[in-house]
């Protein structure tokens, strides 16, 4: 059995890698050759957008299980929304099809929780259920980027229904990972500010709107990400279809900020006394962390990093 997994990133790379220690075949495709491809894992240049490259990808390495991470970011899609449909929409409807027509055992799609996060002004202090209701229009997406990952959720549980797919979706929290020198996520941006702030023993002034946070948030370590993926692959019976992965914790900017200081004890920081937004710069403050029960339940995941353990880690990657 050989599994495909879409997007070398962080989360892509390192899924690749467990599934390779596992001593499990492996190819990883993505749009451009990573700086590292794990050992043991095939690669390939290959376009999720493209139907006829993918097929062939998935015929010639007889493909039966598929891990969905290939993605373009908020920023990206903000500079060109096309592009950005064409790869978190086309792509994800493409897999799709492809399992459908191909008779694939199993494919897990990357989500984010932040298709709920236009909800959070009308929630109440109950963790966050992955079956959140939204208003269609009041409560719409924010970003095209949410819209995406709202739209492969809608598509994959149709493929599932309609056709018999079998496949299952994964809301990460804001992911924390990756190296220093090129993050990727707004907490990977955010600790490597603070982490280059304190090596070069300077005060860090936090004045970027996107690296500010008032009440609390939720972060999960890239390697929860990526154990999560395993966890659904191997799934017996994944009955609901989309879970949380996140570890049921919260914390404020200075919780953040304490973490990486216990890694980095000189650090230095200032920023506004009253921050009225919340997460990168969304509006409404996050009302309560994630729901974790159905991932526990249906796919056997629990959380193993806490936010002291992703900072200690990652705060030396580079």
């Amino acid at each position: 059995m050989t599994v495909l997994v879409t997007g070398a990133g962080v989360i892509g790379s390192l899924t690749a890698a467990l599934l390779a220690a596992r001593g499990v075949s492996v190819a990883m495709i993505d749009v451009r050759a990573p700086q590292h491809v794990p050992d043991g894992v095939e690669f390939e240049i290959c376009d999720v957008a493209d139907a006829d490259a993918l097929a062939d990808t998935i015929s010639r390495y007889k493909v039966e299980k598929i891990v969905h991470t290939a993605a373009m970011l908020s920023t990206g899609i903000r500079q060109d929304p096309l592009a950005g449909i064409r790869v978190n929409v086309m792509g994800t409807a493409n897999l799709l099809d492809l399992a459908r027509r191909m008779s694939l055992k199993r494919i897990v799609c990357a989500s984010s929780t932040t298709v709920a996060y236009t909800s959070f002004g009308a929630h109440g202090p109950e963790p966050i259920a992955e079956d959140e209701a939204l208003h269609l229009i009041s409560q719409r997406p924010a970003s095209i980027y949410a819209a995406a990952k709202l739209a492969g959720e809608h598509l994959a549980l149709l493929y599932r229904d309609l056709y018999g797919v079998d496949v299952v979706s994964l809301r990460y929290g804001a992911v924390l990972g990756g190296p220093l020198d090129r993050p990727t996520s707004v907490p990977g941006r955010l600790l490597s500010v603070l982490v280059a702030g304190a090596r070069a023993g300077k005060t860090i002034v936090l004045d970027d709107p996107l690296l500010l946070w008032g009440g609390r948030e939720e972060f999960v370590d890239a390697r929860d990400c990526a154990r999560a993926n395993l966890c659904a692959l191997d799934a017996a019976a994944p009955k609901q279809g989309v879970y949380n992965v996140a570890p049921g914790e919260w914390h404020t900017l200075p919780d953040f900020i304490a973490a990486v200081r216990r890694r980095y004890p000189p650090l230095k920081v200032e920023y506004p006394a009253d921050i009225q937004t919340g997460f990168a710069g969304f509006p409404h403050r996050r009302p309560a962390p994630s729901a974790t029960d159905w991932a526990k339940r249906e796919i056997g995941f629990t959380a193993a990093y806490n936010l002291d353990a992703a900072v200690e880690y990652w705060a030396g990657s580079t």
